[in-house]
């Protein structure tokens, strides 16, 4: 019986805390499923709330898109530099730009630009939601307005946000890396187009989209559901921490599935 008694505190704390983690994912997959429906309606794309989503796009991205390009572009120039000297001084300069595409562009720039626009525009964005619904909770036909004003151009601008990151950084990474290795000259354009056609094949292609798609999503949603529903008490409430170790968990595994379907 003491056994029991000793046992039971940490079996109610362990499904506390089980409790409250299930609903914080139900949250998030619930919020996708709303954002999904609010995309879907006509009237999100109208008057108001068109020149809203279209303000909060330019608002989120303007701003950040210098200073990551300019530093996706000085990475890709040292990382280049390095792998190539590396590349041969093991007699294995062939395979150093084949190596720096697969690393930076594959790998490393969408896993960046989404922990860039997760740090400068949506855990703040989120922050921001927070305050904006703490004097009284959103419920009912109101609710739904409130979401269609303030999460929804929030959550689409941080997906556009993280997606157009990527892609011009990944552009701008490709073209630092020729200049690294041919210079300033046409003489290797003609391989590296062939390498490039070689790298990215339909199946790689095909997860690089997924991915990159897939960051943007995780890096929108989770920070404005952990603020839709912060001090929301009970259970369910919501921590900045846990929401950010959330997002930090599906970014891992996102990049290991990717990963395995790249190169398995």
């Amino acid at each position: 019986m003491n056994a029991l008694a000793a046992a039971t505190p940490v079996l109610e704390r362990f499904w506390r805390a089980a409790r409250r983690r299930a609903l914080a994912w139900w949250r998030i997959v619930d919020l996708g499923a709303v954002v999904l429906v609010l995309l879907l309606s006509p009237s999100s794309w109208h008057g108001v709330a068109r020149r809203r989503l279209a303000r909060q796009i330019v608002g989120d991205t303007l701003p950040i898109l210098p200073g990551f390009t300019a530093l996706a572009a000085l990475i890709s120039l040292v990382l280049t530099r390095i792998v190539v000297v590396t590349a041969l001084s093991y007699g294995l300069t062939r395979y150093a730009l084949e190596m720096v595409v697969r690393v930076l562009v594959l790998e490393l720039i969408p896993l960046t630009a989404a922990l860039f626009v997760a740090m400068r525009t949506t855990i703040p964005n989120g922050a921001d939601l927070a305050r904006l619904r703490r004097p009284q909770p959103w419920r009912g036909a109101a609710g739904v307005q409130a979401i269609r004003a303030e999460v929804l151009p929030r959550v689409v601008a941080g997906v556009y946000a993280s997606v157009t990151l990527a892609a011009l950084s990944c552009v701008v990474a490709l073209v630092m890396a020729y200049l690294g290795v041919y210079g300033a000259n046409t003489a290797g354009l003609a391989g590296y187009t062939r390498m490039f056609g070689q790298i990215f094949t339909p199946q790689i292609t095909l997860v690089f989209a997924l991915k990159t798609a897939l960051f943007s999503l995780a890096v929108a949603l989770i920070p404005m559901a952990g603020g839709l529903h912060a001090g929301a008490g009970g259970p369910g409430r919501d921590e900045g921490p846990g929401g950010l170790a959330r997002m930090f968990a599906v970014l891992l595994l996102i990049e290991v599935a990717s990963l395995m379907g790249n190169y398995y």
